[in-house]
């Protein structure tokens, strides 16, 4: 399989259709492109694994980053019809991400990343990878290495990101444990809002995570429970201290 380096060279020119509010509307890869810049990551498919735990939500959450750093558009791309495509997004992390349906694979085979993927009943799929592209040109191309599988080495978001500007910082990320009402846990979300910290909050009850979750994660039975970008901070008072270092 020949997975070739376009880079320099422009676009496909293609007409995606696309179902926006009940209606069928043709976007035109000279919408998309003309006149902006544009970072596109193209995969095997929908609701796939890897596809839907990291390759879109990683761009999602870094899509502020890449703005600040000059980037107009995301865009991501599989040979899905635009309805798997667009229940694909309200399932998925990706308000700052433009979902494409390249149904007939005429972007993809355009691009040379139309593949085979019949012995898991896909058919005709996209190869993985990722570009970036400047008024319709490419100008830069992360293409995943023609190995056995789904391989996810290079196409992904912080590759992207770094390429364009290596001292890029992508924003910290914190989850907090709460529970209604508690007056600690909106100061520590308070805390956190200030910082320009975005948070997944969870809250504690009897019909999700439990008390016995937070102790099992935590080793803690109060809220709120903080963590950011993985690392263990604690509780509110917790927070304040490690926020004023």
């Amino acid at each position: 399989m020949a997975l070739e380096n376009r880079e320099g060279q422009k676009v496909p020119a293609v007409t995606f259709r696309t179902r926006q509010k009940d209606e069928w509307v043709n976007v035109t890869t000279d919408e998309l492109f003309a006149g902006k810049t544009v970072v596109v990551f193209s995969l095997p498919g929908a609701f796939t694994p890897t596809c839907s735990s990291s390759h879109l939500p990683r761009y999602n959450e870094l899509a502020g980053v890449f703005k600040e750093n000059g980037v107009d558009d995301i865009l991501c791309l599989s040979v899905n019809d635009t309805f798997v495509m667009n229940a694909w997004a309200e399932d998925q992390e990706s308000d700052n991400v433009t979902l494409i349906p390249d149904g007939n694979g005429e972007f993809s085979e355009g691009m040379g990343m139309l593949v085979d993927k019949t012995d898991l009943g896909f058919g005709m799929r996209s190869w993985r990878y990722s570009m970036l592209v400047k008024d319709g040109v490419i100008e830069k191309m992360f293409i995943e290495p023609d190995v056995p599988g789904d391989p996810f080495e290079v196409s992904d978001a912080d590759t992207m990101l770094n390429y364009i500007n290596p001292q890029a910082k992508a924003p910290r990320v914190a989850t907090i444990f709460t529970k209604p009402g508690c007056p600690f846990c909106k100061k520590a979300k308070a805390m956190l809002d200030e910082k320009g910290i975005a948070y997944e909050e969870i809250t504690i009850s009897n019909h999700g995570p439990s008390s016995k979750t937070l102790r099992a994660i935590a080793n803690a039975s109060t809220v709120p429970q903080i963590f950011i970008e993985g690392e263990y901070i604690g509780g509110s008072d917790d927070l304040e201290t490690y926020l004023s270092k």
